[in-house]
């Protein structure tokens, strides 16, 4: 397997960040990352000068990079610098040493520039990137906001408003208060009024929230039980009680929370509160793509007008040598199967995409060991980086791989939601009907919803005929059985297959 390695470097208002990655069909995966907490942004006094603490830090930070690239070419590493950088009068004069701490040149990147990265990397993680997304990214010394669909930005714009200046200027020492909350969520607010309205007007179908505050917010709600998966409005307005009920930030002790983010996790609160109200939203999922991820992409060169899940599928299927003959052939029977259950289920429905999927990588283990492969498989899928699938994707894959065959008890208290159940039958079934890897003139099963339960339907001669397949079907049955699931097999006589 040929990789090639690739690093972005992120000279953020509030951390300095490195991401080497590899690159294999065209997919970006994350191999290593090294975070420093510089807080540049702290640095930065009335007279836009960088004072001579935040500039040490920030070397300190580049020589501890400059070692893990050392032997990258020039062309393999993109370092880009954003909103402190931007506005510090002394940079002209700072650059030149972080440059040589780095061993790299470093970009100082426009507000629109570094929106129009963070939309690639943030566009490269979503699992429907045609859909048209509102994306905001709050960071240490300023906020961006992009509206994008199928990773084009339509429009991009970054505010002087960031985590680390808010903290500093509305909450010193992490305190905070109604008054103080509501300077800061006006200040955000009088920031917001000059893209709200243009931005409401081109709309958006999903809000999705980037980069550490994002991260930290949503840490927070969801280790309270407050929301799952994504900021909301409740969440919010619950998390805003607690932090005028503490008063201060650093006596939290949010267990799970990173202690670099307590000191800047007011202003980064009072900010995306603003952008709650302005933007009217109720919910608002969380990427974990952002701006280094968009500066590899780009430095690749190279953008994916498709479905990402799609890509990473079949450079999975490539990755692990899997037999792609065997997987058309399961991957259609399944998909046949399915639609005899389904049949008002569009192209684009997602549970057939579920099962496309599952189909093409039931036998990745395979790879890994014959015995047991199964488990090898949903390992993979569940652990792997996959990009564009989200961790709930992966889980509901990997359970779908994983009961692809032997008994069903392993995911019967997994399988809380119940569409499994048919995607996981449709799947076992084109597995047992290919055990000999052979294709089908004509489907020789028929399968159809039975009240709570299935019923299939087969030709007796077919049966009599196939006597490894009869008992193998009949094996099914006890199998869904013992979960409690009716799956019934019915021979027919003639010709043609009639529903139940």
């Amino acid at each position: 397997m040929s990789y090639e390695l690739l690093a972005a470097v992120d000279l953020g208002s509030n951390s300095f960040r490195l991401q080497v990655a590899r690159v294999i069909d065209d997919q970006i995966y994350p191999l290593d990352g090294v975070k420093e907490t510089v807080r540049l942004a702290a640095g930065l006094g009335h007279g836009k000068l960088l004072d001579g603490a935040s500039q040490l830090r920030g070397l300190e930070a580049l020589s501890r990079f400059n070692e893990r690239l050392r032997g990258f070419a020039p062309d393999q590493v993109r370092a880009v610098a954003t909103n402190t950088l931007r506005v510090a009068k002394n940079a002209p004069q700072f650059l030149p040493q972080a440059e040589a701490a780095l061993g790299f040149p470093i970009e100082v990147i426009a507000g629109r520039e570094e929106a129009r990265l963070i939309y690639v990397g943030v566009a490269h993680t979503l699992p429907n990137p045609s859909s048209q997304q509102l994306v905001v990214d709050i960071g240490g010394g300023s906020t961006e906001f992009i509206i994008g669909r199928s990773f084009e930005p339509m429009a991009l714009e970054s505010l002087y408003m960031g985590c680390v200046a808010f903290s500093l200027r509305y909450f010193p020492d992490g305190r905070m208060d109604k008054k103080s909350l509501r300077e800061a969520e006006l200040a955000a607010r009088r920031e917001l009024e000059t893209i709200e309205q243009d931005y409401r007007s081109l709309g958006w179908d999903e809000a999705v929230g980037s980069s550490g505050t994002a991260r930290a917010l949503l840490d927070i709600m969801e280790l309270n039980g407050w929301c799952q998966g994504a900021l909301t409005r409740e969440g919010m307005d619950k998390l805003r009680s607690l932090l005028l009920r503490v008063g201060d930030v650093n006596r939290l002790g949010v267990a799970g929370l990173r202690p670099d983010r307590l000191p800047v996790l007011a202003g980064g609160f009072a900010i995306m509160s603003a952008v709650f109200d302005a933007f009217r939203l109720e919910r608002m999922s969380f990427s974990e793509g952002a701006l280094r991820l968009g500066v590899l992409y780009d430095l690749l060169g190279r953008y994916h007008h498709r479905d990402l899940r799609d890509a990473t599928v079949l450079q999975f299927v490539r990755r692990y040598q899997v037999d792609q003959r065997q997987a058309d052939r399961v991957h259609a029977t399944a998909l046949k199967l399915y639609r005899q259950l389904e049949p008002d289920a569009g192209d684009d429905h997602p549970d057939l995409h579920l099962l496309s999927w599952a189909a093409r990588l039931h036998e990745l283990g395979i790879s890994v060991a014959h015995a047991g492969y199964h488990k090898h498989s949903a390992y993979i899928v569940g652990n792997a980086d996959m990009p564009g699938f989200s961790r709930m994707d992966q889980a509901r894959l990997a359970r779908l791989v994983l009961a692809h065959r032997g008994k069903l008890e392993k995911v019967n208290s997994a399988a809380a939601d119940l569409r499994d159940w048919p995607l996981i039958l449709c799947l076992r079934l084109a597995v047992l009907l290919h055990r000999s890897r052979d294709d089908y003139d004509e489907l020789p099963l028929r399968l159809d919803r039975s009240g709570a339960g299935y019923v299939m339907s087969a030709r007796a001669e077919w049966l009599s005929a196939s006597p490894l397949t009869a008992a193998s079907l009949h094996d099914e049955q006890r199998l869904w059985a013992a979960i409690g699931i009716e799956l019934r097999l019915r021979p027919q006589r003639g010709k043609g297959l009639s529903a139940a």
